[in-house]
């Protein structure tokens, strides 16, 4: 039995210790030998290639891979390559733990700690928007490292997104995503950020729709005794986002008035929602748990949409419609019933129009008076649609 290792025939001739382990080092000619190429035979029997080498005055090794899967050349092969890194004082096995960091470093754990920070600084409406684009829309990244994502992968899943979920879907996830990777490069995380290039999904169409008051009836009678059914009604007497009544907490109800702080407003102001006698109503309905701050749902507010959203379309027959709209038919429809124009911006919490630029700054108004009016006036008109589907005899009085 051979005792020299020199060519692929003595890596398996080459006789095990009776106990412990043996290195034998490369003893090729001289054009094929490579310094420090050592085959590692242990007595339990495994065989692996090991680049023993010196960096900085220390003695290393870096274990290559096991002879049954690296032939000998190969194993030269990657030696060498670790002498060429040795010449010019680069240490290899620097190089591969960095490698290996990489690879262990996926984006569904850098998307949790990201989560985390964003967590302090976002909106619950915009952390959920967040949390949901990077955790199911971008869900197939999820086991590659940070930065093996490129811009074919981004582009390819943005092209599913927008066939799953529609556009606007699309375009918002492609957004969280670039900010994910902007922030990944700001903390030394990755170099690249793999959406710079891509395109969207498609031109944004904006929504129009303005729901009619066969509609609004059929919507309201549809809402079911239930979490989700008394958000919508509160939506439709209010105007106000989603994400701002569902998350809604307890302490924000006072006094026949919501009180919006300015961290779970879009613009960053507080903002006041004077309270019809309708929407007391569907508040005081609401079982109160003790130990719970949100008014619906758990910690966060109310968060599975989707579902009961979906049965109430088909409870109430109306089709192609979403609960933003119900905002927009609120604004119009009081525009509609002679609320003056700066009211309802009052009422939406828009900075703009009048409130915007110079004149903001000197108007520092809350129209509360105005807003209260106007809400009841609309309510009051809900009250009235819902009597005349019902069958009451009731018209609407002409303004003067």
């Amino acid at each position: 039995m051979t005792t020299k290792l020199r060519t692929q025939a003595d890596v398996f001739a080459l006789k095990a210790p009776a106990k412990g382990e043996k290195a034998f080092f490369d003893s090729g000619k001289n054009r094929d030998r490579v310094t420090g190429l050592a085959l590692r035979v242990r007595a339990a029997g495994s065989r692996r290639w090991v680049f023993f080498y010196r960096f900085n005055g220390r003695q290393s090794k870096l274990v290559i891979g096991d002879a049954g899967a690296i032939d000998f050349a190969a194993a030269r092969k990657r030696a060498r390559e670790y002498l060429i890194k040795l010449h010019d004082h680069v240490d290899p096995a620097v190089e591969i733990d960095a490698k290996r960091d990489a690879a262990e470093l996926t984006f569904s754990k850098v998307a949790a700690q990201y989560l985390e920070v964003r967590a302090k600084d976002l909106r619950v409406s915009s952390l959920g928007s967040t949390k949901t684009h990077l955790e199911r829309h971008w869900h197939p990244l999820h086991r590659q490292p940070l930065g093996s994502v490129t811009r074919a992968m981004v582009a390819s899943q943005m092209r599913v997104i927008a066939k799953e979920r529609g556009v606007v879907s699309a375009n918002r996830a492609r957004n969280s995503l670039s900010a994910f990777y902007s922030w990944c490069i700001g903390e030394g995380l990755t170099e690249v950020n793999p959406v710079a290039g891509t395109n969207t999904a498609g031109k944004e169409k904006p929504r129009e729709r303005v729901l009619t008051d066969d509609e609004l009836v059929k919507i309201w009678n549809a809402c079911g005794d239930n979490t989700h059914g008394r958000i919508v009604r509160l939506l439709m007497l209010t105007g106000q986002r989603r994400h701002e009544i569902g998350a809604l907490r307890w302490d924000e109800v006072a006094d026949g008035t919501i009180v919006i702080p300015a961290k779970r407003s879009k613009n960053g102001r507080a903002h006041e929602v004077p309270l019809s006698a309708q929407a007391q109503e569907i508040l005081a309905s609401v079982h109160r748990i003790i130990g719970r701050d949100a008014v619906f749902g758990r910690t966060d507010g109310f968060a599975a949409w989707s579902v009961p959203k979906r049965a109430l379309d088909e409870a109430s027959g109306v089709k192609d419609w979403v609960l933003h709209d119900l905002r927009r038919t609120c604004a119009t429809r009081m525009a509609d019933l002679g609320v003056q124009p700066h009211v309802i911006e009052a009422v939406l919490n828009h900075v703009s129009g009048h409130k915007a630029g110079v004149a903001g700054i000197y108007n520092g108004s809350s129209y509360a008076k105005e807003k209260r009016a106007a809400l009841d006036t609309w309510a009051a008109h809900i009250k009235l649609i819902l009597a005349q589907a019902e069958g009451a005899n009731i018209v609407t009085m002409a303004r003067a």
